[in-house]
């Protein structure tokens, strides 16, 4: 396995395949078990694996995705996150081993640290957050009970008793979080059933949502023309322009903004469905790019001047602009902000869908009672009709 250092001239034309071979796989140096695995077919993608040590003393290997879904960067921390989690797990017999465990002896422990979270930490943003709550909540009561007894019952009686130290919502998520690994489980036929599949949840609606009024918004929009710190206003006025998610905004490069046709792509790799999506352009947006500096500097729309990568957070410049606007909101809430003048304007709620990028449109229906009173407004139009004949 020729080792190699990855380098960007290397990622964009020395993953191939030699003539003569059926695959090659090529090391990353400073990243030990981390690989690309390419093949001599046309339409195969090259991608990442991870390479470790069993319990068996044999290799075991993970696919972390295609390196076209999956950067350098990623890949590695999925690749560390991966090793951490290999360490931190208990040493198990071969008898324990998941691949060679019978139905009857395979614990919801062993299936959740050598299945369920391998997978989600390939498929999931939040794969740490259910790590957290399989440990800290789930794990105390079923961590020692086979797959194939755990019963309905049970996860029934520890749902009710839940409530007494968390919320109804957090009880939610634990249930959600058994059924779906569950439901994994009967997919990859460890289990024949899923005992969970309907079970009832409280279904608590705690969402929180604010929007800005029009006097908030011409607050903050004060701000942000004026502040000082430009970088980080024209991010949140590009937000504010957009709908989109704080992380698509950081991380927006120019080569995926056309400005021609008034798109910009957002990857599936750092989309939250993972699915690329197109984000329509308005003239607020589009006024705001031309207001970068970073056209032609960097390929960042929004770079940081100090190390000329994205922002990881920007949380202590907005604590300071929200308060000097005089606004108290989250920055997620400029998404619901933009959602709420959609709305309120007559845009139907599938236009808001396919603009914010839900994947469900049952999200999208938190929106509903703005348009319910952008329908009300337009049948007040029409009581002038009789008020006139009055």
């Amino acid at each position: 396995m020729p080792v190699m250092t990855f380098t960007p001239a290397f990622m964009a034309s020395g993953l191939v395949c030699p003539p003569g071979k059926t695959k090659i796989e090529y090391s990353v140096a400073d990243e030990p078990g981390l690989f690309v695995e390419c093949r001599a077919s046309v339409t195969a993608v090259p991608a990442w694996y991870l390479r470790q040590k069993n319990d068996k003393g044999t290799n075991s290997y993970t696919k972390l995705g295609t390196i076209k879904d999956v950067t350098l960067a990623q890949a590695r921390k999925q690749a560390r996150q991966l090793k951490a989690a290999h360490v931190l797990a208990p040493k198990r017999s071969i008898s324990e081993t998941s691949t060679k465990a019978s139905l009857d002896s395979m614990t919801l422990d062993v299936f959740m640290r050598e299945h369920y979270m391998p997978h989600a930490i390939s498929h999931k943003r939040s794969a740490k957050k259910d790590e957290q709550l399989y440990r800290l909540h789930l794990a105390p009561t079923f961590k020692d009970m086979p797959l194939n007894a755990i019963s309905r019952r049970e996860v029934e009686v520890f749902h009710r008793a839940f409530l007494q130290k968390q919320s109804p919502a957090s009880a939610d998520h634990c249930i959600k979080l058994m059924r779906r690994a569950l439901n994994l489980a009967v997919q990859w036929e460890f289990i024949e059933k899923n005992v969970l599949k309907g079970i009832k949840l409280f279904m608590v609606d705690n969402q929180v949502e604010n929007y800005l009024d029009e006097m908030q918004l011409e607050q903050l929009l004060h701000v942000l023309r004026t502040d000082r710190n430009r970088t980080v206003c024209l991010i949140l006025m590009f937000l504010l322009s957009t709908g989109a998610r704080l992380n698509e905004g950081l991380t927006a490069t120019w080569k995926n903004i056309n400005i021609e046709r008034g798109m910009w792509k957002v990857e599936a790799s750092l989309s939250k469905s993972k699915k690329p999506r197109s984000i329509p352009l308005n003239d607020s947006a589009l006024w705001v790019l031309e207001q970068l500096e970073s056209q032609g500097q960097s390929q960042y729309l929004f770079p940081s001047p100090v190390t000329g990568k994205p922002y990881t957070a920007i949380t202590r410049a907005w604590y300071r602009l929200r308060k000097k606007a005089g606004v108290n909101i989250r920055i997620h809430d400029l998404r619901h902000t933009f959602a709420s003048f959609l709305v309120s304007r007559g845009r139907s709620l599938f236009e808001v869908q396919q603009i914010l990028g839900h994947s469900d449109p049952k999200v999208t229906m938190r929106y509903a009672h703005l348009s319910s009173k952008a329908l009300q407004e337009a049948a007040n139009a029409g009581s002038m009709i009789v008020r006139k004949a009055a």
